[in-house]
């Protein structure tokens, strides 16, 4: 496969030296473009908007057996990773969707941020069972807080200093948000890394740059997808070459059915590595989401796990699974795992079931920005 970007040498222990030019600012704040922070609000109006289903137009959707793969591959990052009794952050927490996953974990404490309002409403009501349309359910039984602010611009080490530091981080199919300019993906990493404990674990999911340049590249234009995707780049990308001295502010148009249509940004997952490193995060694993597939299917509890969720139908008479679209689809993305460098103790979630709730109302909700 050709590669968008060139691998990164391994590097040598220690910290490494950055290859790429600092905000002067330093850490302690970083300051953004007004462009940058509208197509920020886009993203967070698209989500907002975007209301929960009931399990018949869920079950409807075109796209139901990749969001049901989706789901799998969380569960599966949930279940390799969470451990009971875990104190969880989860950046871009969208409606909550993985609320019932880290509950069957047996978590001991969930911090959940999202930048869209409606997002954040919507998870507070699923967490309080107020509006799962999905299956009645006995309450959570983890305390939690819920956050709305953009999680890749507010400094959280200082918003949740008395919440820290977190067992496990979480961001799924969201990090690529962060990457329209270095200052955001700095941000984002700094906040992973100053609230997880050492050897604490960072798990995500997100586009393969590689294989969107790959497809790019083999497209006649600027625009590939099939029945259910497409993405654009624009003209500014016509000659289809990326310099590796610019690999912030890639940007192009996502759209998928019944899911997302607003701007995206490449992230070349060789410099998202070597940026983590400059955090104290390490590389355990990355996986595009087929290899991942592949791997974890030879074990037997997460076949049986697939066949649960749907995504695979039920194994007997359903014999319905992913159409070569959605399968097409989950191409476009891979799974990651970072460990913080260090070792504790893992932290004590039980002494923080106070700062969370067991029943949250609209006024437990935190507002955040900049300058909070």
């Amino acid at each position: 496969m050709k590669r968008g970007y060139p691998d990164s040498p391994s590097s040598s222990a220690g910290q490494p030296q950055s290859r790429f030019k600092h905000n002067p600012e330093g850490d302690a704040r970083f300051l953004e473009e007004e462009s940058t922070k509208d197509f920020a609000r886009k993203v967070a109006d698209h989500y907002s908007s975007r209301t929960n289903q009931t399990l018949e137009e869920r079950e409807a959707s075109p796209i139901i057996h990749l969001k049901k793969l989706n789901n799998w591959i969380k569960s599966v990052l949930i279940q390799l990773y969470a451990r009971r009794g875990d104190a969880i952050l989860d950046l871009a927490c969208g409606k909550g969707g993985d609320l019932i996953k880290w509950d069957k974990a047996k978590i001991g404490y969930y911090v959940g941020i999202d930048i869209a309002e409606g997002s954040i409403e919507d998870c507070r009501t699923r967490y309080n069972g107020d509006a799962d349309h999905h299956q009645r359910r006995k309450k959570f039984t983890f305390p939690a807080r819920l956050i709305c602010g953009d999680c890749f611009e507010v400094r959280l080490d200082q918003v949740l200093a008395d919440d820290a530091p977190f067992d496990i981080c979480s961001c799924q199919f969201a990090m690529h948000y962060s990457w329209s300019t270095e200052a955001r993906a700095r941000r984002a990493l700094a906040n992973i890394s100053n609230l997880l404990r050492p050897g604490g674990t960072f798990i995500g999911t997100m586009p393969d740059a590689n294989v969107i340049i790959k497809k790019l590249r083999q497209a006649e234009g600027l625009a590939f997808g099939n029945s259910v995707y497409w993405i654009r780049f624009d003209e500014e990308f016509l000659d289809k070459k990326f310099k590796s001295s610019s690999p912030f502010g890639i940007k192009y148009k996502f759209h998928l059915e019944d899911a997302v249509d607003c701007p995206e940004w490449i992230v070349p997952f060789n410099v998202f590595k070597s940026l983590a490193e400059e955090y104290d995060l390490e590389l355990v694993f990355s996986k595009n989401a087929h290899e991942f597939v592949h791997e974890f299917l030879k074990k037997p509890e997460y076949v049986e796990l697939m066949r649960r969720l749907g995504a695979l139908g039920d194994g007997n008479q359903d014999q319905s699974t992913l159409s070569p679209d959605e399968w097409e689809v989950a191409y476009l993305y891979l799974a990651f795992v970072l460990k913080k460098r260090g070792q504790s103790e893992r932290a004590q979630a039980n002494s923080r079931r106070d700062k969370g709730k067991l029943q949250i109302s609209k006024e437990d909700i935190m507002y955040i920005s900049n300058g909070t």
